[in-house]
């Protein structure tokens, strides 16, 4: 996969830096994280990366289509790799915790949003907030 990346940034002009490594191998690892939590994971390489060069890198590497964000809260975006991207996210206004639901589960709601209204649900940014099972004390089916 990281030969994907090298070529997608070489692609588009840019030079494959061991910074831009770094942050696309943290957004890998981290999943869906906030740009300071992205920092936080490279800092444990490389100490000498400020938080502007994450958010820089960021910005170019969403521009270039390697990675997206979405919104799970009021607070800052989070980021996973643009592959990854279709799909919703659950979250649980109670712990926290962030589901992936394929488009397979939201069908029925992208399809009704399509044929009442004509919309096209941009799934990779739909997020369901709510409780989960564990904090409403049920088992998940």
């Amino acid at each position: 996969m990281s030969q994907t990346w090298d070529d997608t940034l070489r692609a588009g002009g840019y030079r494959v830096t061991p910074q831009r490594q770094l942050v696309l191998e943290a957004v890998t690892r981290l999943e869906h994280a906030t740009p300071e939590e992205i920092y936080a994971e490279v800092r444990q390489t490389a100490v000498g990366v400020n938080v502007s060069t994450v958010y820089r890198t960021l910005e170019l590497l969403e521009q270039i289509g390697l990675v997206t964000h979405t919104h799970l809260g009021h607070g800052a975006n989070t980021y996973h790799l643009a592959a990854d991207a279709q799909h919703s996210h659950l979250v649980c206004r109670e712990c926290g915790v962030v589901t992936e639901a394929d488009q397979a589960a939201v069908g029925a709601l992208i399809s009704a949003l399509r044929a009442k209204y004509g919309f096209e649900t941009d799934v990779g940014h739909l997020t369901v907030f709510g409780t989960c099972a564990q904090c409403r004390g049920e088992r998940s089916s």
